[in-house]
């Protein structure tokens, strides 16, 4: 990914440097040659070239570029999970995710990591985000999602006789859930993602309390994952199955949703970050019925919010990290709607604004394993940066109108906003 030259310097906005500190008022931040090498107080900046590039946040928020935790670039705001399997070849699909990864990018988030791809798009993704091919996030990808037989993904009847070739791959036992993740390993993914319980959109066979996968099945996937330098996520909502990927060994846990006293001991011990994707169900909640989600459904998702809602704030409050990532790519909760996740949790849940960007930006790096890079606004870091024409504390439902963003920058270059420059492309012909 191309990085900056020079010097850029952004001033005349509060700092929300994202590491949880409070607001610096009457703030800059210095980019040089793409990277951060002053952050602080106007009034303490140091003295940089005379050709210097100058951004005016008009009085506004400097923050870093948000980090959507649970990305799905192949859900293009489906009606039906079904409607994933086997309805669009591999090259739609692909141009589908390409337009995703771009208005994601154009909603501030800068970086993301996959909640499970189809064909394994997000790998090429990434490749060719970095190569500054098309514009995007920079991608952890995970690629297609492992899912034990008859579990909540494998709904075709046995009579079809056909797979989910393309969405997932269907176990059984453990030489199966080896083998789906070695399949993985060669296809360059960084997560593997997994589904070890059910959820509310299947309540007459794999509810939000039930479990998909055995202990056994789980600890396969990341003894053998990790030996091959992967990472493994889930799609955990029953509290069983919330404990059985923490006693694996799972490295972040998707919702999260039923904890009670054992699972989050077993949470903080282990430092396990929770990405609880709660717009989703809120979204199902409001705009399901328009979508023909029947009422077990919609009663259901509603239990979810409620006790993932608890499950959240209590893990925040005990000193565990939680990733904003909310499930988007379905109709009722389309992509470029990001970033009413964030407001949920600070108007409805209870976090603070500092608190809710916080997750939406260093935990969201950490999760990607690049904190060390980007996430906060620190020296050293990469300058990737999202100035906002408002002030975000007082009001952090500013971020649902990418209208407001005056710049979303990756390595100190703007690639989106009202300054952006004209969308130019630049094409290497091989051969």
């Amino acid at each position: 990914m191309k990085q900056d030259s020079g010097t850029t310097v952004i001033k005349n906005g509060q700092l929300v440097d994202g590491t949880g500190a409070d607001a610096v008022a009457n703030a800059a931040v210095v980019l040089t040659d793409g990277v951060i090498t002053f952050v602080g107080a106007e009034a303490d900046l140091p003295e940089v070239p005379s050709d210097a590039e100058q951004i005016d946040a008009r009085g506004g928020t400097i923050m870093p570029g948000l980090v959507e935790a649970h990305f799905h670039a192949t859900y293009f705001n489906i009606e039906a999970l079904e409607d994933l399997d086997i309805k669009y070849p591999v090259e739609y699909v692909s141009l589908l995710s390409s337009v995703n990864c771009r208005l994601a990018l154009e909603c501030g988030y800068t970086a993301a990591r996959s909640g499970g791809c189809l064909f394994n798009v997000d790998y090429w993704l990434r490749n060719a985000i970095e190569a500054d091919l098309i514009p995007g996030p920079r991608l952890s990808p995970s690629g297609r999602e492992i899912c034990s037989a008859g579990g909540l993904m494998d709904w075709n009847p046995e009579f079809r006789k056909i797979g989910m070739e393309g969405l997932v791959f269907i176990i059984n036992g453990v030489e199966d859930a080896r083998r789906a993740v070695r399949s993985l390993v060669k296809d360059g993914v960084e997560w593997v993602k997994t589904y070890p319980t059910g959820d509310a959109a299947a309540p007459d066979t794999n509810d939000h309390h039930t479990l998909c996968m055995t202990f056994e099945e789980m600890n396969a996937v990341v003894q053998t994952a990790h030996n091959h330098g992967m990472k493994v996520t889930g799609h955990c909502r029953a509290t069983e199955g919330i404990k059985n990927a923490l006693r694996a060994g799972y490295d972040t846990l998707e919702h999260g949703t039923f904890m009670d006293d054992e699972a989050m001991d077993l949470l903080l011990e282990r430092d396990v970050p929770v990405v609880p994707a709660l717009y989703f169900e809120k979204a199902s909640v409001i705009h399901g019925p328009d979508f023909g989600l029947p009422p077990a459904v919609i009663d259901g998702h509603q239990e979810t919010l409620d006790g993932g809602a608890e499950s959240a704030l209590r893990i925040l409050r005990a000193g565990g990290r939680l990733g904003m990532g909310g499930d988007y790519g379905f109709g009722w909760n389309p992509h470029g709607d990001y970033a009413k996740e964030l407001t949920f949790f600070t108007k409805e849940v209870g976090f603070t604004p500092v608190e809710t960007i916080m997750c939406a930006t260093k935990t969201g790096a950490e999760i990607m394993g690049r904190g060390d890079e980007f996430g906060t606004l620190e020296v050293g870091k990469q300058g990737d940066v999202l100035v906002v024409d408002g002030d975000v504390v007082a009001d952090i439902s500013i971020l649902e109108d990418r209208d407001r963003f005056l710049a979303v920058m990756q390595s100190g270059v703007i690639k989106a906003g009202q300054l952006v420059p004209p969308y130019r492309t630049e094409v290497t012909v091989h051969g």
